[in-house]
Order: C-alpha cells, then sequence, then structure tokens
C-alpha cells in the first residue's frame, strides 16, 4: 500500500491524547506546543488546518483513582480533563478540537470501527495470559522487560489471565512491511522507523484488545461482557475527531493530510498496531508519523514517583509565556531526547530574546524616536540584509515543513545576528539625519517585520507586539508568507513606538534590562 504525498493544502496535526491520570507536565506541554506552533506555521503558509488534542479518560488506572477518591470514573475523568484544557490555555495552544474518549461521539465510532474489523474477520474470542503493566495499560514479553520490570515505568508487571477477543495483528506482517518499504518517510526520524519495522520482521502476533475484568471503557457492540481494551479506543480518537463514523465527507476530506505527533514510548502502538488496524477498518494508514523523545529532567523521565515533574504554567507565570515556548521549541530538536533544566531556559532567554531581539527593537525605536521623530523610514531596495534574507527565509520554510521547529528558529535568528552587527557597524545613533540613516533604520525595520512574521507561530504574542511597535496594525495570524514574507514591503512613514523592555534578562547577574537604550 503506498501512500500518496501530494501539496495538498490542508495539514491535520494531532497529539496523544493524554491520560487523565496524571497532571500536565512540561514534557506533555513540550509536544502539544509543537504541535500548536507547527499548526500556526501551516496557517502562515497558507494551508487549510486542523489541529487536535483531547483526553484518553478509560482504563483500570482510572478506575483505581476514582475508586480511592470516592468518585465515579466519569466525575474524576471530567475533572483531570479539565486540567488539560486549562493548561493549554494558559499556554495559548489552540486547537481546533480537544476530544474526550468519553464524549458519545466517541463511543459511536469505536463501536462502528471496531465493528468493521470483527466484521472483516480480523477479531476472535480467545484466552489470553500475560505480563501486564498497569502503568502502561499493556502486555509485554519477557524480553521487552528491564530486570524484570516494565521498561517504561521501572516497576514490576502482574501475569494476568482472561477471556479476550483478539485483533489477528499477525494477518498485517507482509502489510505492514509493504507500508513501510513504499514509504520511507512515512515514520519519522529514521532510528523510530528501524525501531517498528525490527519489531514487525520479528514477527507479529495477535493481540488481546478487550477486557472483563474492568468495566470502565467502551462496550463491546458484539459482546457487552467486554469492554475494548483502553489502548483501542484511545487510539480511535483520531477518526473520531475527523467525522468518522458519523460525517463520512469530513473525514474522507482530512483523513489524507493526517500527521500524528507521538513520544518514543508509544511507538508500537502507533507505528504497528494503528495501521494495520486501519488496514483491518478499510481505511488508509495515517498519512505521516513523527516521534520525538523524552524531555528528560536531570537525565532521567518525569513521573510521579520520581517527583520530577515540572508543571509548564507555573513555569510559564514565572519567566514569561513566550520565553518557555521559545525554550522548548527552540532547545530540544523534535526528535532527540532533550535535557529540560532551568539554567538552559534562563540562558536561551536572555542570549536570544533579551540581547539579540530584545535588543534590536529597543535600538531601533530608540533611535527612529530619536533622529527620525518617531517615524519609521522605509528599508532599502538594495539592502545588503536583501540577500541575506532570500537565502535565509528558504531555510525557514523547509525546516517548518520538515517538522524542525528549532532549525527554523535558528535560522531566523541568524537575520536578528545580522541586523545588529549592520547596527554596531554602522552607529546610527552616532549618525546625523539623512538618507543613510534612514535607510539603516529601515532595513533594521524590516528585519523586525519579517522576524516578527517567522517566529510568530514560536511565540505569537511577542510577535504580535514586535508588529505593532512598529506601527504595523492588522493582526499577524490574518498574513500569507507567500505575500508577506518577501524583503522590502514594510511600508515606512509608519510611527514606531519605544515602549518597555519586551525580554528584560532573567540571569542572576543581570541588569534590570539586557536590551540596548541605545
Amino acid at each position: 500500500m503506498s501512500i500518496a504525498y501530494e501539496d495538498v493544502k490542508r495539514f491535520a496535526v494531532t497529539t496523544p491524547i493524554y491520560y487523565v491520570n496524571d497532571a500536565p507536565h512540561v514534557g506533555h506541554a513540550y509536544c502539544t506546543l509543537h504541535a500548536d506552533a507547527l499548526a500556526r506555521w501551516h496557517r502562515l503558509a497558507g494551508d487549510e488546518v486542523f489541529f487536535l488534542t483531547g483526553t484518553d479518560e478509560h482504563g483500570l488506572k482510572v478506575q483505581q483513582a476514582a475508586d480511592e477518591k470516592s468518585m465515579t470514573p466519569i466525575e474524576w475523568a471530567d475533572i483531570t480533563s479539565q486540567r488539560f484544557k486549562d493548561a493549554w490555555e494558559a499556554l495559548e495552544i489552540k486547537p481546533d478540537d480537544f476530544i474526550r474518549t468519553t464524549e458519545p461521539r466517541h463511543y459511536q465510532a469505536v463501536s462502528k470501527f471496531l465493528q468493521a474489523i470483527y466484521d472483516n474477520g480480523f477479531i476472535e474470542l480467545g484466552s489470553w495470559e500475560g505480563l501486564y503493566c498497569v502503568g502502561c495499560e499493556a502486555y509485554y514479553t519477557e524480553s521487552e522487560l528491564s530486570d524484570g520490570n516494565c521498561p517504561v515505568h521501572g516497576t514490576k508487571v502482574e501475569v494476568v489471565q482472561e477471556e479476550n477477543y483478539f485483533f489477528k495483528l499477525s494477518k498485517f506482517q507482509d502489510k505492514l512491511e509493504k507500508l513501510y518499504g513504499e514509504n520511507p518517510n512515512w515514520v519519522e526520524p529514521s532510528t523510530r522507523r528501524n525501531e517498528a519495522l525490527s519489531f514487525i520482521k520479528s514477527g507479529l502476533q495477535d493481540i488481546s484488545i478487550t477486557r472483563t475484568s474492568i468495566k470502565w471503557g467502551v462496550p463491546v457492540p458484539w459482546d457487552t461482557n467486554h469492554v475494548f481494551y483502553v489502548w483501542y479506543d484511545a487510539l480511535i480518537n483520531y477518526v473520531t475527531a475527523l467525522g468518522y463514523g458519523n460525517d463520512s465527507e469530513r473525514f474522507n476530506t482530512w483523513w489524507p493530510s493526517v500527521h500524528h505527533l507521538i513520544g518514543k514510548e508509544i511507538v508500537r502502538f502507533h507505528c504497528v498496531w494503528w495501521p494495520a488496524m486501519c488496514m483491518a477498518a478499510g481505511i488508509d494508514p495515517p498519512n505521516h508519523i513523527f516521534v520525538h523523545g523524552w524531555l528528560l529532567v536531570k537525565g532521567e523521565k518525569m513521573s510521579k514517583s520520581k517527583l520530577n515533574k515540572i508543571d509548564p504554567v507555573v513555569l510559564a507565570e514565572e519567566v514569561g509565556l513566550d520565553t518557555l515556548r521559545y525554550h522548548l521549541l527552540r532547545d530540544t530538536p523534535f526528535g532527540p531526547d532533550g535535557d529540560f533544566t532551568y539554567e538552559g531556559l534562563i540562558r536561551r532567554h536572555d542570549a536570544d530574546l533579551s540581547n539579540n531581539l530584545g535588543n534590536l527593537l529597543a535600538r531601533v525605536s530608540t533611535v527612529v524616536s530619536n533622529k527620525c521623530a518617531g517615524i519609521g523610514p522605509k528599508p532599502r531596495e538594495n539592502s545588503p540584509l536583501k540577500k541575506n534574507f532570500d537565502e535565509i527565509i528558504g531555510r525557514v520554510r523547509d525546516a517548518w515543513e520538515n517538522t524542525a521547529p528549532s532549525a527554523g528558529l535558528e535560522a531566523t535568528f541568524e537575520l536578528i545576528y545580522l541586523a545588529n552587527a549592520m547596527l554596531e557597524q554602522n552607529e546610527p545613533w552616532k549618525m546625523e539625519p539623512g538618507v543613510e540613516l534612514e535607510g539603516i533604520l529601515g532595513d533594521a525595520l524590516e528585519v523586525l517585520r519579517l522576524v516578527a512574521l517567522l517566529i510568530f507561530p514560536a511565540i505569537p504574542k511577542s510577535a504580535q507586539v514586535i508588529w505593532n511597535r512598529i506601527g504595523l496594525e492588522a493582526e499577524i495570524e490574518s498574513a500569507r508568507l507567500d505575500d508577506a514574507a518577501i524583503w522590502g514591503l514594510y511600508p515606512g512613514s509608519l510611527p514606531v513606538t519605544k515602549g518597555s523592555p519586551l525580554f528584560p534578562r532573567l540571569g542572576k547577574n543581570s541588569k534590570n534590562s539586557g536590551e540596548s537604550k541605545k
């Protein structure tokens, strides 16, 4: 089966849905911020965009947590799901849909999807005994354990035996190998593609998809003594939100454009089980899957037991929302593991946002105020920075299109460094009013316009402030790259506002602001 990679004008991006027996932490924010930034970028690029996130609310852990609090599972899920909604709102993450797996639309889609697999002959009744991790809600083989413990949580696994319905995953080995062979970039990066393909080639076994020991789940439509195992219910959220089961036109429009962003611990579910389930139900696998590493704290995965979880909302309140957004998008490339440190966040803020971007804005607005009566001049058509920009914008576009916001931001900041170097070399604060001064300031204002446009997906609030301070009134999100990411469009004759420092330094030895007053 070959997936066509067309230059379509639609981009649907999904995060994993987060388990409600947990609180939002900076690792969740890392993935969800990337999805938000990619959605914003593709809107700037003129694409139709759909951004989905949500919460996974069934399974044994939720049932146990609710019992401990003398609540029903849905009461507990209502409380904990809202924590994620509140966190994303505080972090300026704006999904087009927030799905909960306890919604009626999801029950409808799950029943239809798995009934289709059953009717197609890929589900059968059997008995299962296996090594089960409650934390993962997953079974493992002996070879997958780490010193006899769950490889993800490091906790002991349980031997579980019960009557289950099984999905005939083994029937899809050849089809999955063909899928990977015909679509070498279907799963990225290549290390994760190779990991999934190796698992497939090692030999696939049929897998249990229902439970009789718990009741908190979506009932099996052909046998109500069973509920679907939480992972199978959860995976189907992606098609639920696009209209599967109730709006076939919408589903057929959007499903070919879906890009899943997932963490490396759920590769097997998304890159082996999920495409096989799609095939079994009679639909194509998703368009693309990008796997990111863990955001570690002092080299360790965040977990309740290690007490190393960081609340991203509290952190954003302390250092600034856009500082946190920029750090998470810039400092850990999307793919390998990264180590989160507070010190690294502060260094990145001071180096990039305060000393470079904030400094450029402060310098230019101050000199325009002092030398040009606060009215910004036009850029030069033959500016030496134009050639730099024409080269940089290609790299910025490529990076964002290839799920590499870190590289896109790095390239964007090259333009800021060049503009600051131009100011250092020419010292416009010492120049007399005239054509040369106006040309230099116009070039710097044009850099600020272009940078505000290009950093908007990462730090939307600060980008809009820059945009407005140089006299532009429209909302950046209404701009389109093909029309706006062109050198020389700053119109000049606009009022430029000095304002307070946009990014005061945060380092211990900093003054109140690292932004120049020249």
